[in-house]
């Protein structure tokens, strides 16, 4: 099948005329199948979030390619072809959760009838039926992150980009939001890059982890997560999960002595 992503010698360099530069990537070769869970780990300043922004064509490479489903990152992006999850969940206050789901359908000018169904739609994938007239500061903060991915998903894009989703959740609301991913990652079968600091949650998601050197961010290694899906409590308990866990650790380290 053809990749949904493809990253070929991709460099990011941000400054210059006069400016002090910063390389921020460099030379980043990169496949993402159809239907993969691919998390990007790495210390903190690595280039992991301009990585995602470099795949969703918020940031241009200085140098390479990047190719979303057979096309320019630009070209996919103006087909909506993305969806896009933050730290933090940008809905609107003013807004219902029906109408912040609604709200790229609207964009797109779907009509009234059909958006209004899709956002239902999205709503119960994300288990959040019967909240469809309360309002974001009415919801806590895992609420919100399903309100934000169930507007992410509601123009059914090909790939997902989440930054660091659940970086502002406590430990045990981040674990039951990473099972839900995981259901609404196999229900809907999107692609999905996946930016994280936690290297249990990049294994746990994951069917491989992109680890990336501290800046000027390179790929240091691609581990493939060979856990059985579907994935539980049980899964974080296995000796597998543990010695995935270490090998991503050490990978991690490892480019840490690259860089000294």
């Amino acid at each position: 099948m053809t990749p949904v992503v493809t990253l070929t010698n991709v460099n990011k360099v941000f400054g210059g005329g006069g400016r002090p530069q910063t390389v921020a990537l460099k030379d980043i070769n990169l496949q993402i199948e159809p239907r993969e869970f691919v998390s990007l780990i790495g210390p903190s300043g690595c280039g992991k979030s301009t990585l995602l922004r470099t795949i969703g064509d918020l940031v241009p490479p200085s140098t390479g390619e990047v190719v979303v489903n057979g096309k320019t990152a630009h070209q996919a992006r103006l087909n909506r072809e993305y969806g896009m999850v933050f730290q933090a969940p940008v809905l609107f206050e003013w807004r219902t959760v029906l109408h912040n789901v609604e709200l790229p359908l609207e964009i797109m000018r779907v009509p009234k009838k059909e958006r209004e169904q899709r956002a239902r739609e999205m709503l119960k994938l994300v288990e959040l039926q019967g909240f469809e007239r309360h309002y974001p500061w009415q919801l806590s903060g895992g609420m919100q992150q399903r309100v934000a991915i169930a507007r992410a998903l509601a123009f059914r894009p090909q790939l997902l980009l989440m930054d660091e989703p659940f970086g502002a959740l406590d430990e045990l609301t981040r674990e039951r939001m990473n099972a839900e991913l995981l259901r609404i990652w196999q229900e809907t079968q999107t692609t999905v890059v996946f930016v994280t600091h936690s290297i249990p949650e990049a294994v746990f998601l994951s069917t491989r982890v992109v680890v990336m050197s501290a800046r000027p961010g390179r790929i240091t290694a691609i581990i493939p997560i060979d856990l059985p899906y579907p994935r539980d409590v049980e899964t974080r308990e296995s000796p597998r999960f543990f010695e995935l866990v270490t090998e991503v650790r050490e990978a991690l380290r490892r480019g840490e002595e690259m860089r000294a």
